[in-house]
């Protein structure tokens, strides 16, 4: 856990902004002061949720992606911390524990050119160290029975999420990806684009639905060799969804809960499947935030949800405000699903 870095109390203060009359989350959340053994220290803390951030794009550059995930953590704790404490949330149920230094792994991604193979090998070979990371703190915050909630990072992340899940609860678990694409790419080393491909071969991945994939962005390969030739992946697409009409949202929301449901689950979120949000793979063509949020609600209400994570978004300047609203909207709409 050498890589941890804790939210402090004057990183909190220096982000609040106080108002005669309001109380914000920032002023109810828990923190941990100081971190001896990460199991040992969230095991006995009465929170439900633990709120940890990965700000890191290695994996989006290894997979010929458009950097900027590495913001979505600042961009994120920033409004997080600002959202207003009331009877509508409640922060007490929430620890946020902090992120994960990579600004080693980051320095050195600056120095490459993802034109050159050898260069995105060695991202590649990097993406495998920083799974290690995360799936151990991924283990230790299951392990001591908390939900985690998982911000910033491509979504090479899903990958550390799943094992260190699967770890904590000895078993095989189920995923559902709200996404564009199926990430479920060749095992040809490690990025952004075969996270669950990876976590199926090694065994801690089970079922697996993906939810709205965009057939411009599906190969035939992937279709014929993985969606339609594996029992333990099902899919729909954007489109039968949202422009042909074939399928009913809710409807396949249902669908995908029963698949999916049956066991220990988490709920992966692509910004990417998100119309005109900034990620690593922006469309202008996808489903609205609100039906996102509609999404993160359905899943977070069942009691099987283990994890939510939200990754992809790239934020710049500009928009990182925008961003820090969306991902901090579907952050609060799971507690309050999970928690009733």
């Amino acid at each position: 856990m050498n890589k941890l870095v804790l939210m402090t109390k004057s990183k909190i203060e220096d982000s609040v902004t106080t108002r005669s009359g309001e109380s914000k989350f920032g002023e109810q959340i828990t923190i941990l002061p100081s971190v001896t053994n990460i199991y040992g220290d969230l095991v006995h803390l009465d929170v439900k949720y633990v709120l940890v951030g990965l700000p890191e794009d290695v994996g989006v550059f290894a997979n010929y992606g458009k950097p900027g995930a590495c913001n979505a953590w600042d961009a994120t704790i920033k409004i997080l911390l600002n959202t207003q404490n009331s009877t509508f949330n409640n922060p007490k149920q929430l620890c946020v524990l902090g992120h994960l230094d990579f600004t080693q792994e980051q320095e050195q991604l600056s120095k490459w050119n993802q034109n050159n193979i050898k260069h995105v090998k060695k991202a590649r070979a990097l993406v495998a160290e920083i799974d290690k990371e995360v799936s151990n703190l991924i283990y230790n915050i299951v392990k001591a029975g908390k939900i985690p909630i998982i911000i910033g990072g491509g979504h090479n992340n899903a990958y550390g999420n799943i094992k260190g899940t699967s770890l904590a609860l000895n078993k095989k678990i189920n995923v559902i990806n709200f996404d564009a694409h199926t990430d479920f790419r060749a095992l040809e080393g490690r990025h952004s684009g075969n996270g669950f491909s990876y976590a199926f071969a090694e065994g801690f991945l089970n079922r697996y639905f993906i939810f709205g994939i965009h057939k411009n962005y599906t190969s035939q390969t992937i279709l014929e060799d993985t969606l339609n030739a594996n029992k333990s992946i099902r899919y729909n697409t954007f489109e039968a969804i949202e422009v042909e009409n074939s399928l009913k949202f809710k409807d396949e929301m249902k669908e995908a809960l029963r698949y999916v449901s049956k066991d220990t689950f988490g709920i992966e979120i692509d910004c990417d499947a998100i119309a005109n949000v900034p990620s690593s793979a922006q469309t202008p063509s996808g489903f609205s935030v609100n039906k996102a949020r509609q999404f993160v609600h359905y899943f977070g209400s069942n009691p099987a949800a283990q994890y939510l994570h939200i990754c992809e978004a790239a934020p710049t300047k500009k928009t990182e405000t925008q961003v820090g609203k969306l991902i901090t909207y579907l952050i609060t709409d799971f507690i309050r699903a999970n928690s009733n």
